[in-house]
């Protein structure tokens, strides 16, 4: 009596064992960057902290000597900016630990708050930036101070322009996060010119796109495709930092013109 054969058996067998040749490996790529992995699951949450440290580590070079015991006595709006800004990135996080918790409601609710909170910051950034001018060249003898507001002019821009899409497209979680994180990543300029080399070799703004370019990578390894967001943000942002820093460095003629008018 002759046996059938069944060739699909073969096939089923070579299915089912092979996952198994190489479980190790095949379990940490998923377990790190799988749709449910590490990276995907906390890559917001640990960039919020990676945020505040670069901002504690730049400012403590400086808050002492430049806020708390100056030798002249800074402008009060400075304490005004420190406190709104310092409560945008603890609201990064906030907002980034609701997410990972699953309090979603608790997230939207408290977003409202940092729209608030936003809206403040550009005018206060922008004011800041202007009284401060005015009081290192007058004060401090800072000879570029007035060239130097197209740096905060153009962080304030960007930031604004940011957090009005983020919140247009609030319902749209894949592009409001995003939007989010690149906005606050450009403000981390501040914290990164902390640094003597980075502000004295221009590389403020090379450092935060790095940042950003953290949330590039991300995409590519969880996602396998880069979001539009950082597509259509990133050259943009580029080009607008390179305009900053050329009317800073070179200081045209008609930047002069303009900060003679904004300052007097």
């Amino acid at each position: 009596m002759e046996v059938p054969a069944y060739p699909f058996m073969s096939t089923v067998n070579v299915e089912r064992v092979g996952p198994a040749l190489n479980p190790e490996k095949k379990l940490s790529t998923t377990v790190l960057t799988g749709r449910n992995g590490i990276l995907c699951r906390y890559f917001y949450f640990a960039m919020s902290l990676l945020l505040a440290v670069i901002v504690v580590s730049g400012f403590k070079r400086t808050v002492n000597d430049h806020l708390f015991h100056p030798a002249l006595p800074r402008p009060f709006i400075l304490w005004i900016h420190g406190a709104a800004f310092a409560g945008w990135v603890i609201f990064f996080i906030c907002q980034s630990t609701l997410i990972r918790i699953r309090k979603v409601s608790w997230h939207r609710s408290i977003g409202w708050f940092g729209a608030g909170l936003a809206t403040v910051m550009v005018p206060l950034g922008v004011a800041t930036a202007v009284i401060m001018a005015r009081f290192d060249a007058v004060q401090l003898h800072m000879s570029d101070a007035y060239a130097f507001l197209s740096v905060p002019f153009y962080d304030m821009i960007a930031f604004g322009v940011l957090i009005a899409l983020a919140v247009y497209w609030r319902t749209k979680p894949e592009m409001h996060r995003r939007l989010i994180f690149i906005a606050t990543c450009g403000l981390m300029d501040a914290a990164f010119g902390r640094f003597d080399y980075l502000f004295d070799h221009n590389l403020f703004f090379p450092c935060l796109d790095l940042l950003i370019l953290l949330g590039v990578g991300r995409d590519l390894l969880v996602d396998r495709r880069v979001h539009r967001a950082y597509l259509f943000a990133l050259p943009l942002l580029i080009v607008g930092q390179s305009l900053a820093m050329y009317m800073w460095r070179s200081n045209p003629s008609w930047w002069r013109e303009i900060t003679h008018a904004i300052l007097g």
